[in-house]
């Protein structure tokens, strides 16, 4: 049995995620972290059937209650404390919150390689947006130009998203896109083209009605390729990709990045 300890156990993305948990023949939900429900039965505040407890911080769910894996959906400011307290007292880490810098998951990764645990991170846990990230990096390696655009709702604070960011940084694994006009020689401000991340311009768009959609459009001459996933607004896109995580978090020491990381076989000797 995995025994799970969910961070943001009270926020928008943890219901169906909770209802799953409990579901499953293989996981079962320990304690959950809350600073607004600290102190309340999980069955209580949540939607779930666990007689565990929820507690105000990571560090005082671990020492209270058997966690196996630490799966959070907190916020950017509060994820990487969480990961930290987590590798370092020997738990795996399913990390949904997005906010880390690639220099983060290096730092993560050496000591969850000294602790012997294992690290899933992803900027969106639906399996289709790790499809679209698949198909993005095919796509890159036969075609050289393209741009990304980063929807979420008005009220999220870190730009770019955890999705794009993830998926920009992956795709420079395979090229750095070209661009045809250099930011010195543009006439007008330079902020109009958007952020650079490891070498692929990201667009954040900020408004009501949106979740986390990306898009990517691919251009060359005379065609265009547009890839882009846009879930609703509800939760449940993020429910298999979660559990798949928990399953498979602990089968390899270090920081995974991507959901897309889980779908595929390893290549030999990896």
């Amino acid at each position: 049995m995995i025994r799970v300890c969910f961070a943001g156990v009270t926020g928008w993305t943890a219901p169906p995620i909770v209802v799953a948990i409990d579901a499953a023949d293989d996981i079962s939900l320990t304690c959950g972290v809350s600073r607004s429900a600290a102190g309340r039965p999980l069955a209580k505040a949540t939607a779930s059937r666990s007689d565990g407890s929820i507690y105000a911080s990571v560090s005082e769910a671990l020492r209270s209650a058997e966690v196996d894996v630490l799966v959070d959906y907190t916020s950017a400011a509060a994820v990487k404390q969480n990961v930290l307290a987590a590798v370092r007292a020997g738990a795996h880490v399913v990390i949904g919150s997005s906010g880390l810098t690639a220099d983060d998951y290096v730092e993560l990764d050496r000591l969850a390689r000294d602790r012997g645990v294992g690290v899933v991170a992803a900027g969106n846990f639906s399996i289709m947006a790790a499809i679209l990230k698949r198909a993005a990096v095919l796509a890159a390696q036969h075609l050289q130009r393209w741009e990304i655009l980063d929807y979420a709702s008005a009220d999220k604070p870190d730009v770019p998203s955890g999705t794009s960011r993830e998926l920009a940084e992956t795709l420079a694994e395979v090229r750095i896109p070209q661009s045809a006009v250099p930011l010195s020689q543009l006439a007008g401000p330079v902020e109009a083209r958007g952020a650079e991340v490891q070498g692929s311009r990201i667009h954040s768009v900020r408004l009501p009605g949106f979740v986390v959609t990306t898009e990517i459009v691919f251009g060359g001459v005379g065609e265009r390729l547009v890839m882009r996933h846009d879930p609703g607004e509800s939760p449940d896109p993020y429910v298999d990709g979660t559990l798949l995580a928990i399953r498979k978090v602990g089968d390899v020491a270090g920081v995974r990045r991507g959901l897309d990381s889980l779908l595929v076989d390893p290549a030999p000797g990896a």
